[in-house]
């Protein structure tokens, strides 16, 4: 059995739940062709000037001076630099690369908040977690990746490792991001019950895309039906869901909790 208050330690931030964002590689037709040939043909089209202001966003790397070895105490728990560096780099480089499109270089300062934040309020909830009782085996983080790599058309858990690692994501990273994300689950059901949206739900949901979607103009890319996008929807509902409880939560555990910021 996982013990959430481990002292060894690969926690994901709260903010950074990439379980489903991360290690889902095409869950919305990532992998589609015309996709890919749209992104070739843009890169084809790009100016010099864009491709060296690309070029300069994928070198660019945070500032890690300066970090504390202890970046914050929840109720006596540390959170520690080697937790913090890795996520806060991750961070980073996303905001980097949505720099290419904003020209705006990313604020280092609100990112390294963010990062020391998400980190405190993931270390609530694995507290509350442990002093409920509620618990994630290896083996439950083993079926969530299989079921992950199926859903991305692979053939096993070990293929979704080796994609992710791929993207900069070491196997301790992903499977730390699915037990927090299966911990944060677990919790939320023993704190508010089974989420389970029912087809009315799922219907005003995909009322709302395909409304999106004709105002967006993008009537070229057809939503399929709502029968084939069913399971999807679910389980963007019930992540919503998830989201809005645990965030409920957080809220409610920081009102009596000892945090200490040393960033």
């Amino acid at each position: 059995m996982t013990s959430l208050m481990r002292t060894t330690r690969t926690r994901t931030a709260l903010g950074a739940l990439a379980a489903t964002a991360l290690l889902t590689l095409s869950a919305c037709g990532g992998g589609d062709s015309d996709s890919a040939s749209a992104d070739k043909d843009a890169s084809a089209s790009a100016s010099p000037s864009d491709s060296a202001s690309s070029d300069a966003s994928a070198g660019a790397q945070p500032d890690l001076e300066g970090i504390p070895d202890v970046v914050a105490e929840v109720n006596g728990e540390e959170v520690t630099k080697e937790e913090f560096v890795p996520i806060y780099e991750s961070t980073f480089q996303q905001a980097a690369a949505q720099a290419q499109t904003t020209g705006e270089a990313p604020d280092e300062d609100a990112l390294k908040k963010q990062t020391v934040d998400d980190l405190v309020s993931t270390e609530l909830l694995a507290q509350e977690a442990e002093s409920r009782g509620v618990e994630v085996s290896d083996e439950d983080v083993d079926a969530e990746l299989t079921s992950l790599a199926e859903q991305n058309q692979l053939g096993s858990a070990e293929e979704l490792l080796a994609a992710v690692e791929d993207q900069g994501v070491t196997e301790d990273q992903a499977r730390s991001q699915v037990e927090t994300q299966l911990m944060v689950e677990a919790l939320v059901v023993d704190e508010e019950g089974p989420i389970e949206p029912t087809d009315q739900e799922l219907r005003k949901v995909y009322a709302q895309a395909k409304a999106q979607q004709a105002q967006s103009g993008q009537g070229g890319q057809k939503i399929p039906p709502f029968a084939e996008v069913r399971d999807q929807l679910a389980e963007q509902a019930m992540q919503q869901q998830v989201a809005e409880v645990a965030g409920a939560l957080v809220k409610d555990l920081r009102k009596d909790a000892k945090i200490t910021i040393n960033l």
